[in-house]
């Protein structure tokens, strides 16, 4: 068994201390840190936050070590059966993967600052944390004694995120068999028995699609934040989410709808990513990129289906379900890299520059077009089968023959289920709106009039965006572009930050509707790089800036009205 003992003195210096400990019975033993975490596909530098490291034998004698790349550390063991490393880590951020201490509270999460030996991820874990006796853990960890947790290989250690304080809320509700705990961090402005209800209902829709659920207790930890947060992460048994503001939480009706949609999100995870994973992840790596191409299916399935158990437990109501849709078709439709990189591509790309804005207009989300493909996806097989099968069966197949025996699916193995379960050929639609960049505008339409729907498309109600295609944000008393529309009179003369002064001459520091009424051209001055610039702009008989919105029809039939309750669980 390896040992770790954790440990802090002053809390205000954000610096936890470890101490690791095991038998080594190679002559040379390599120490590796993560190099990435689950949930995140890109490579991180936990190493940064890592100091005051040293090696001892059992006699306090120090051992010689060398590192050897940016997160691995050769140690001399050839005279010693036992290793003790000590070092010092910096827990000074604070969001859903990081790690953090101060006087209230201790947050690890193991990825970001446990090492293991090589070769030896597989071994059991002891953790015996020094704390204050009022503090309480949440922890998906096993806790084998007051403050001790032990982890049965070093995967299950990493993903099992720890917190500890004297000022956790716990709530809890059992379904199929299971105890889902809810651990809270910070100011619980929540009605408990409504909230409890909501999770019941989300959870008890997910188990009984998915037929079982894979542990026995599983934890969402939260820490509610004083300010505007959002963000979680999965893990084995339990979830991490960062939400904020905390006081609004319970008064938000959308901050709260968030709260739920990102609670389903992460639970579905327990399935989807956790056990179905993509065969370049199975097992995972942690000493490099794992890159895939299915990031469709980690999380764009993931994110098609958290808000989807939300309407079909009746968290949500149908219109409310739509509203969801609606906001990720604009987050879609908004994103112009849908004309020049795919979905797969994306996916890829994860690894390079995933998480970051970067250059304009050039990859898509597989969280925002995976979920739009997966809605898709999921009408499709209904159409095809007759409503026999869903990407539900999809998902069941996954689970079944692929995470119970332990091994990855490829892009190919997700074609082949799904045109068996279509009763004919896919690989079109994957060729097209996976691989591929064809807009989905119109097969999406299509596929919604199956459910007595349609995707209606309207003009924007900014006449700069709909007439010149460009946006505009307000930074404290400035007007600055914020998007540009490919291809649009817009594209021809502005630049991205381009703080605009004037229009027509007129001088202009709020939304420039006003200015633009009736106009075919207009003439804008601007400051790019603190020099003055005048552009004019000709209105090309185009519009942009189209907004996209799904409608049920008025005229629906009864087969389509059917086939909508059956996908939603709810009355057309």
């Amino acid at each position: 068994m390896i040992h770790y003992r954790i440990s802090y003195a002053y809390p205000n210096r954000q610096l936890i201390d470890f101490e690791l400990r095991f038998n080594t019975p190679e002559a040379n033993t390599y120490l590796q840190l993560p190099s990435w975490r689950p949930g995140r596909y890109e490579l991180g530098n936990f190493a940064k936050n890592i100091q005051q490291l040293s090696m001892e034998d059992t006699a306090g004698k120090a051992i010689t070590f060398k590192k050897v790349n940016k997160d691995r550390w050769q140690v001399n063991t050839k005279e010693n059966d036992t290793l003790i490393v000590k070092y010092r880590c910096y827990a000074a951020e604070m969001n859903a993967g990081s790690s953090w201490l101060d006087e209230e509270q201790i947050y690890i999460n193991f990825i970001n600052c446990a090492f293991y030996p090589e070769g030896r991820q597989q071994e059991k874990y002891r953790i015996t944390l020094d704390l204050p006796e009022d503090y309480q853990i949440a922890c998906g960890l096993e806790q084998v004694e007051k403050f001790v947790l032990e982890a049965p290989s070093f995967y299950h250690l990493v993903e099992s995120p720890l917190v500890a304080s004297a000022q956790l809320t716990h709530w809890q509700y059992e379904v199929a068999g299971s105890r889902f705990h809810l651990w809270f961090n910070g100011n619980v402005m929540l009605e408990k028995e409504a909230t409890l209800r909501d999770f019941r209902n989300f959870t008890v829709a997910q188990i009984e699609s998915m037929g079982e659920f894979p542990c026995e207790d599983y934890h969402f930890i939260y820490q509610f934040l004083p300010y505007r947060a959002y963000h979680g992460v999965e893990h084995y048994n339990s979830t991490l989410i960062i939400l904020g503001a905390a006081e609004e939480i319970r008064q938000d009706s959308k901050l709260y709808e968030s709260f739920l949609g990102v609670s389903s999100h992460e639970l579905f995870h327990t399935w989807n990513i956790i056990r179905i994973r993509p065969k370049e992840m199975y097992p995972y790596d942690y000493t490099k990129e794992n890159y895939f191409t299915t990031g469709y299916v980690a999380e764009g399935i993931t994110t098609y289906y958290g808000d989807l158990y939300l309407a079909r437990g009746g968290v949500i109501s149908k219109e409310e379900y739509l509203q969801e849709l609606n906001r990720l078709f604009k987050r879609h439709f908004e994103n112009f890299g849908r004309f020049y990189y795919s979905l797969a591509a994306s996916s890829f790309d994860l690894w390079l520059d995933g998480y970051v804005p970067g250059t304009p207009n050039r990859k898509v989300s597989i969280y925002v077009k995976g979920g739009i493909v997966s809605l898709m996806l999921d009408l499709s097989i209904r159409q095809l089968s007759q409503n026999r099968y869903s990407l539900d069966d999809l998902m069941h197949s996954l689970w079944n023959n692929y995470a119970k025996e332990l091994k990855g699916y490829s892009p190919q193995d997700i074609i082949s289920i799904a045109s068996e379960l279509a009763g004919k050929p896919m690989d079109d639609f994957f060729e097209k709106y996976i691989e591929g960049v064809v807009p989905v505008e119109e097969e999406l339409n299509t596929l919604l009039h199956t459910i007595g729907c349609q995707l209606y498309i309207s003009p924007s109600e900014s006449l700069s965006e709909r007439y010149f295609g460009f946006r505009t944000a307000q930074r404290e008393d400035k007007l600055i572009v914020s998007h540009i529309e490919p291809d649009s009179p817009a594209d021809r003369a502005l630049s991205r930050e381009d703080e605009i002064v004037a229009i027509n001459g007129q001088k202009c520091n709020i939304q420039p509707n006003d200015l633009l009424t009736d106009k075919d051209s207009i003439e804008i001055t601007l400051l790019r790089r603190q020099k003055l610039h005048t552009v004019t702009l000709a209105q090309d008989g185009n519009t942009y800036f189209h907004q996209y919105s799904i409608v049920q029809k008025e005229q629906a039939s009864e087969q389509q009205k059917e086939s909508f309750s059956l996908w939603l669980n709810k009355d057309f």
